[in-house]
């Protein structure tokens, strides 16, 4: 077996590798629909490699230079749907089609054409490098959107391979790349096409797996994260997240509050309208945090009817302002869902506290909250409580 074949060999056993790992991942996590695109593409450009060799091992070439040609195309193509849909863009089918046809077009107008002559290369290799820019453009983007390290190696690599499909037929011009389809199978011109190309078409593989990897494992966290009733965060996501958050205000000395909402006396929901109607409540206060309170907040059910945020920048006067913007729209929470009340607690971050004990003081306010009334929050700032003497003096 000579160098070419054994090439082609490995470049085919990598493809369906690669279509292989795509397609575990698109069975694990079934939301990660775009990965179809993937296992697909190497499906499909596995099939380059044992054309090739169909090539060089037959005498009838001609169905085996349209696969080889027509898979690589197809494969280029559908691994720029799957790129622009891993980086978070709409599938461009319309540059995509048009190169699929534009490849078609080009390799039916040159099919008899002169090997070896420059023109003739450029005009082979030209749809595959609009494909691999196209993935650079798409890398670059992901890039200037701040999607990470590995998006810039995928810029990077995707770049590389560019300049590969630019560069060669200026390789086939001067060395030969053999005046028919099985002179060029049996050429160095062809070990040294699938030796780089499968370099390249490899590590752009592996960076691209592990893209779609970390994004799986993103939405593993996510969903341990989330609380599945409310979409907000969990416990646990809130204390990663809050925690982070508490860091920064010691970091950069700046305020930061939190606020314990305690719906009121909402075991009368449950029992008198239901458990559904119940949850309905507490997916349209979660909507109504999110709504009113600041992007920036952390926000979180810590169970049952209990809520918690934690705001940045943010003063016990601004805590309450905010706490104080939630229970006013309470009444109109929702027409069809029944009347509900809410009791909140603040606290304001201090020397010496932890998430913990920031939160255990906001929730002994929320009791006092209760204590005093319900409907209410506590504590209420002094300049709010000086403002409201004023008015009722």
């Amino acid at each position: 077996m000579d160098s070419a074949v054994y090439a082609l060999i490995v470049n085919a056993c990598i493809a369906g590798l690669f279509a292989t790992a795509f397609a575990i991942v698109r069975i694990s996590y079934p939301e990660q629909r775009y990965v179809t695109w993937f296992v697909l593409a190497y499906l499909i450009g596995g099939l380059t490699p044992l054309s090739e060799l169909g090539v060089r091992l037959t005498d009838s070439t001609t169905l085996f230079m349209i696969g080889s040609y027509g898979s690589f195309l197809v494969s280029i193509v559908l691994l720029q749907g799957g790129l622009a849909a891993l980086a978070g863009r709409a599938v461009p089918r319309g540059p995509l089609i048009a190169l699929l046809v534009f490849g078609v077009v080009v390799r039916a107008l040159i099919w008899n054409g002169p090997r070896n002559e420059l023109w003739y290369e450029i005009a082979y290799q030209a749809p595959f490098a609009l494909g691999a820019s196209l993935s650079t453009v798409i890398a670059v983007d992901a890039v200037r959107r701040r999607r990470g390290a590995l998006w810039l190696a995928l810029a990077i690599a995707s770049a590389l391979t560019t300049a590969h499909f630019v560069v060669k037929p200026f390789f086939a011009a001067t060395f030969g790349s053999g005046t028919t389809a099985k002179a060029y199978a049996s050429s160095s011109y062809a070990l040294f096409s699938q030796a780089t190309g499968g370099v390249l078409i490899v590590t752009a593989g592996l960076l691209t797996l592990l893209l779609v990897v970390k994004a799986a494992m993103g939405l593993s966290v996510a969903a341990s994260e989330t609380d599945p009733l409310t979409g907000i965060a969990n416990r646990r996501g809130f204390e990663r997240r809050a925690t982070r958050l508490l860091a920064r205000s010691w970091q950069q000395d700046e305020p930061l509050a939190a606020i314990l909402f305690d719906l009121d006396h909402f075991k009368r929901v449950n029992d008198g309208y239901g458990h559904a109607t119940g949850d309905l409540v507490l997916r349209a206060f979660a909507t109504m945090l999110t709504e009113r309170l600041p992007a920036s907040a952390v926000i979180a059910r810590l169970g049952g009817e209990e809520f918690v945020a934690v705001l940045d920048r943010t003063t016990l006067r601004g805590a309450w302002l905010a706490a104080q913007s939630v229970r006013a729209s309470l009444p109109a929470i929702a027409t069809h869902l029944p009347p509900i009340t809410v009791s909140a607690g603040l606290a304001v971050l201090e020397p010496g506290d932890t998430l913990d004990s920031l939160i255990d003081r906001a929730d002994r306010r929320s009791y006092e909250a209760k204590r005093a009334g319900r409907n209410r929050i506590c504590p209420v700032p002094d300049p709010v409580v000086d403002a409201q003497s004023l008015r009722t003096g």
